[in-house]
Order: C-alpha cells, then structure tokens, then sequence
C-alpha cells in the first residue's frame, strides 16, 4: 500500500509559477513511477508527467514540456511538479498516483494509487 498526499496548490495568475508537492508513505519501491496527472470538469484526464523513483527518468505530456518539472527527493519520500509559465489553460486539479513496474504510463488506469488532488486555477 502506497500513500500519497498533494499539496501546494492555489490561485495564481497567468505567467506565475507553482510547486506542487507529493508526499508519499508506506511500501515504496524502487521500481515505482510516480505521475502527476490533471483534470477539469467535463474533460478525460490528462497525463502531466511521470518519474521513476529510482534512476529519476521522466516524461512530459507535449502540452506541458519546457513549462514544468518533475523531480523527487528519495530521502524525504516526495515527488514535486515545478511548473512555470502558468495558462489559465492549466488550471485543473493535480493529482499524484503511483504505479509499480519501473514503466511510465501515460493512462490513469495504469496507476493503483492515487491522491486526493489538490486545485490549481490560473486567473487574472
């Protein structure tokens, strides 16, 4: 069992910059890839970006490379999604999953644990 809590989201305006936060507990291994993934109402959920938790490899989703970046801290069990740049076209709620077998996936369903999300809006 995998734990993850979102945090650091908020209202920001547009050109503006957030981190949001990940932090994750119980069985973690070295082969989990950790993802962060959004969505707004009425539209299918989006891969933002994915990590491996050990070794650090990484993939973007087009919309959001060269804006954003993954990273994790091994020692304090936490995953980070620096985004810059910010669109009011980002505004979602963020939600961090975690999936074993050293892949990165793109389709939410590929992921067995998921966090209770946290919103970002992007406004003037």
């Amino acid at each position: 069992q995998v734990q993850l809590v979102e945090s650091g989201g908020g209202l920001v305006q547009p050109g503006d910059s957030l981190r949001l936060s990940c932090a994750a507990s119980g069985r973690i291994f070295a082969d989990n890839v950790m993802g962060w993934f959004r969505q707004t109402p009425g539209k299918e959920r989006e891969f933002v970006a994915g990590i491996i938790w050990s070794g650090g490899r990484t993939v973007y989703a087009d919309s959001v490379k060269g804006r954003f970046t993954i990273s994790r801290d091994n020692a304090k069990n936490t995953v980070y999604l620096q985004m810059n740049s910010l669109t009011p076209e980002d505004t979602a709620v963020y939600s961090c999953a975690a999936r074993r077998g050293g892949i990165i996936k793109i389709f939410g369903y590929e992921y067995s644990y998921w966090g209770q999300g946290t919103q970002v809006t992007v406004s003037s």
